[in-house]
């Protein structure tokens, strides 16, 4: 039984698609009417050290829905590092909630954060990697698509956090991942060979021409350029990034089927056109929402089940 949920490298292909299928079955029951509330009278402390609409928003209605409540914390409540160790944070906080979600900037903080804690930890987000949105998308492509197994999603854009989770998650469950990027910011190899172990030689490959990335994929998917604490390279990337738009012109290039996401906030004009954003923008709207819908069945399965078999 995993306690936490903290890297998409923890879990198997079978366990990620186990989890996926409930949150489509619990957004059904949601939607009926039928939901039960599983979770009344539990606490989710939700730390950001990063600020974000969608991650606060989506973790706080989910326990509402289930019938519990979220206390939203920030630096300035906890004093994580500075004021207080990593450890009697965990401690202190898994004493009085049942759960703990954090959203920061070291990866090292949330993992040290779960060996300390008694109970559940969800990694919300950190410069390394961002498994929540990565389930919600590929919830969503399995919406659209059906089965995700031979699909290939294309990333358009820099290696980051949410590319890393993407791809260890293609790898587990059967799809293609391709990173188009600029030289200079491509995923780190070991990555690539991880992934490759996992879903074999063509589940990763990085390439430096949008437009041939885009060839054969069934998700042309993009993030902002210049994420949080970048901002005084927003000159640079631009620059670099400059023939990595999704706009029109990329989307013809690729199979008339694709669907695109954006994990948000967007950028119109940088990394997606207003066009492009604006013709799918249900399918965007879509993926947005389905952060509360897998993280709802994720709470559940972490705080009633005791973790993920």
């Amino acid at each position: 039984m995993i306690k936490d949920f903290i890297n998409l490298a923890d879990f198997t292909g079978k366990q990620l698609g186990a989890l996926l299928e409930r949150a489509i079955a619990d957004k059904a029951a949601f939607r009926a009417g039928k939901l039960p509330a599983t979770l009344t009278n539990r606490t989710l402390a939700m730390f950001f050290e990063k600020p974000s609409l969608r991650t606060r928003v989506s973790f706080e209605t989910a326990m509402t829905h289930l019938g519990g409540h979220g206390i939203y914390l920030t630096q300035a409540d906890i004093g994580l590092g500075t004021r207080e160790p990593v450890q009697d944070v965990a401690r202190v906080l898994a004493r009085m909630c049942d759960a703990i979600m954090a959203r920061t900037f070291s990866h090292e903080v949330i993992e040290s954060l779960a060996r300390h804690s008694p109970v559940p930890v969800i990694n919300a987000l950190t410069d390394y990697s961002h498994p929540c949105q990565a389930m919600a998308d590929l919830l969503t492509v399995r919406e659209h698509l059906g089965d995700l197994a031979g699909r290939t999603l294309t990333f358009v854009g820099d290696g980051n956090n949410v590319a890393r989770s993407l791809a260890i998650a293609c790898g587990l469950l059967d799809m293609r991942f391709v990173l188009a990027c600029p030289v200079g910011y491509e995923l780190e190899d070991e990555l690539a060979v991880a992934v490759r172990a996992q879903g074999g030689e063509d589940a990763f490959t990085m390439c430096h021409n949008a437009k041939q990335a885009v060839a054969d994929a069934d998700v042309v998917y993009t993030d902002t350029w210049v994420s949080m604490g970048q901002e005084e390279q927003r000159l640079q990337r631009e620059q670099s990034f400059a023939d990595f738009q999704v706009n029109e012109d990329l989307l013809a290039a690729a199979p008339s089927h694709a669907i695109v996401l954006h994990c948000l906030p967007a950028y119109r004009g940088r990394e997606i056109s207003e066009g492009a954003f604006e013709t799918h923008a249900q399918t965007i709207l879509d993926e947005s929402e389905n952060r509360l819908h897998f993280q709802r069945s994720l709470l559940d399965q972490l705080v009633r089940v005791g973790g993920i078999e």
